[in-house]
């Protein structure tokens, strides 16, 4: 039988991986992790592929314990992370031994953590990937008591000497402030708002509680249009699309959302900023930061080449200790 990872506090937990890439064009939400550094960044720390699925842990506390010898690692928001009672560090992979207790506790400053395993965990897929959505009831969260299986057996890495970290992988961990800068371009509407366009840059936004994977609600000063040419008809818009309704708050998609709408775009959230927007907390401040599409392509590029250098950093250590990682699913 394969070893399992049985959930003992479920918290709010689901199985999610990178999302439905380019399956927009039929309808459907790209979903998938928040913070897809974080997500990355988990998977290669164990050397999986980037899409493997992983737990994203939201706010709540976790725990779970593997039924064999395991290695996870553990990133994204600031959290108390245990093994069997002991203190363990984040964003470095973690032996943890059959049957030992995993706990993430404590979650604050950003909202979601993520946990991945050496080998990954089956997981069902629709469309491709194991991203849950909402509106399909595809994935629920996964109660206390549920299993998932194993793909991988992972050999019992012994610690010569208990007190030193046995990875010092040097992962690139993203800031976790208590108010957040989040990069935007300019957005397709961008003409209409005139110079009132500047008041999305001049003071901060604030979180409404009616947040979550779909969309964030911010409060703040009004952004008027100044050339108002009707109603918007409905049409396809991007991840990170800053829409401006006409009510008080303004509305930034995320990656739960619906392919079509029907406001203005002011603006549209970068690819970093969007990780570091799956982090930001009810009641937590955003000023968002103008960006060119060069800035914007060269942020990108520069975090996915620290990933880049971080799995060969993975793949030496885990030759020298004899991991074999696992093969792509």
């Amino acid at each position: 039988m394969a070893d399992t990872l049985a959930i003992r506090t479920a918290g709010l937990v689901t199985v999610q991986d990178l999302g439905r890439v380019g399956r927009s064009r039929y309808g459907l939400p790209a979903n998938g992790a928040a913070d897809q550094h974080s997500a990355r960044v988990a998977n290669v720390l164990c050397g999986n592929d980037d899409r493997a699925p992983l737990l994203e842990i939201t706010a709540l506390d976790f725990a779970c314990v593997p039924s064999g010898d395991v290695l996870i690692a553990v990133t994204g928001a600031p959290a108390q992370v245990s093994v069997e009672g002991v203190v363990r560090p984040q964003w470095e992979p973690l032996p943890v031994r059959a049957g030992e207790t995993v706990r993430v506790t404590g979650i604050n400053r950003g909202l979601r953590v993520y946990l991945a395993v050496l080998g990954s965990f089956e997981a069902e897929r629709l469309q491709g990937s194991c991203a849950p959505d909402t509106i399909l009831g595809f994935g629920p969260p996964l109660r206390a008591g549920d299993e998932l299986a194993l793909r991988t057996a992972c050999p019992p890495i012994d610690h010569p000497f208990s007190r030193i970290p046995l990875f010092r992988l040097n992962a690139p961990v993203p800031p976790f402030p208590t108010s957040w800068t989040i990069d935007v371009t300019d957005g397709p509407d961008r003409a209409e708002f005139g110079d009132t366009a500047r008041r999305l840059f001049d003071a901060p936004f604030t979180v409404a509680p009616r947040s979550n994977h779909i969309g964030l609600r911010l409060q703040g000063d009004r952004v008027p249009r100044r050339v108002t040419k009707g109603e918007v008809l409905s049409r396809g818009v991007p991840i990170g699309a800053v829409e401006v309704p006409a009510g008080d708050e303004l509305l930034v998609l995320h990656r739960g959302r619906g392919v079509t709408a029907g406001y203005p775009v002011l603006a549209v959230v970068t690819a970093t900023g969007l990780s570091a927007l799956g982090q930001v907390r009810p009641g937590q401040s955003i000023h968002f930061r103008h960006r060119t599409l060069d800035q914007a392509i060269t942020a990108h590029r520069a975090q996915r080449q620290a990933i880049d250098a971080l799995r060969s950093r993975v793949r030496t250590a885990f030759e020298a200790l004899r991991i074999r990682a696992p093969a792509p699913s």
